[in-house]
């Protein structure tokens, strides 16, 4: 099934690693031209060079950029603009979490959780924006977490910084809509990464498979699917809230969980 995006041209913040890579390699995939960005140049370079050697035909754009400063976006959207004429479509990628009950977090963890989710898609959609606007099929697709309604005490800081972006891309759903530009998110639950890897390197029983050590940690959180998300399921949300095939939905947050959600 084609999501209708061969020729257009998608931005992803956070692209060189996790999800983030796994949408651009979706994307290219479908015949999209991608421009990523990742603070990292080291893994940047990696990144690029393993989508090179996977899509050699692929028009593909790589970029240093730091989300969280808005001269380093706007660098980023001019280069996207020389490249390839502008973006059709900008998915916000902005990850990690500050694990700490109210009594641990400090005062500067507040404010980096609220920097880092609210102004890691303030910063990248003022630069695109109007790239967005003149195309006809702009949308902005960010990635948030369960923790948005399902909050955890011992990600306090996060789960309400994960609140406001949600509130936040809802607003902007309503606001962008005159402007021709959808807005959506995806609801992350828990999802396989290098820690995850890590840890399972470091488990107690060396006899147990990978399958067999996450599928217990699954049943310990009580995710109904017995294993943690792979990080191409989520890419495969994102890549359909942006393109046309969702092209009659706004201000919709998509659960991708495993059922691990627990509200209504």
């Amino acid at each position: 099934m084609s999501f209708m995006i061969e020729d257009r041209v998608a931005v992803v913040t956070g692209g060189s690693s996790g999800i983030g890579l796994e949408t651009v390699r979706l994307l290219l995939a479908h015949g999209a031209r991608v421009a990523l960005c990742g603070r990292n140049p080291e893994r940047l370079d990696a990144a690029r060079a393993a989508l090179v050697q996977e899509f050699p035909a692929a028009e593909l754009l790589a970029e240093t950029c730091d989300v969280l400063d808005e001269a380093s976006c706007a660098a980023f959207a001019d280069a996207v603009r020389d490249r390839f004429g502008g973006a059709d479509m900008l998915i916000a990628n902005a990850g990690q979490g500050y694990v700490a009950h109210f009594d641990d977090t400090p005062r500067e963890a507040w404010l980096s959780e609220a920097n880092l989710k609210l102004f890691g898609v303030i910063n990248p959609l003022s630069a695109f924006r109007d790239q967005l606007a003149a195309s006809e099929i702009g949308s902005l697709t960010c990635v948030n977490s369960l923790l948005a309604l399902q909050p955890e005490p011992h990600m306090i800081a996060t789960s309400a910084a994960r609140a406001a972006l949600l509130n936040m891309t809802h607003s902007l759903s309503h606001e962008l809509i005159g402007d021709g530009i959808r807005v959506n998110s995806i609801l992350l639950g828990m999802v396989e990464s290098g820690q995850w890897r890590r840890r399972f390197e470091q488990r107690d029983d060396p006899s147990q498979t990978w399958e067999e050590w996450i599928g217990a940690i699954a049943a310990k959180r009580g995710i109904p699917m017995g294993r943690l998300g792979r990080p191409q399921e989520p890419a495969r949300a994102l890549v359909f809230l942006a393109s046309p095939m969702a092209s009659f939905t706004t201000g919709a947050a998509l659960d991708v969980s495993g059922g691990f959600n627990r509200h209504l």
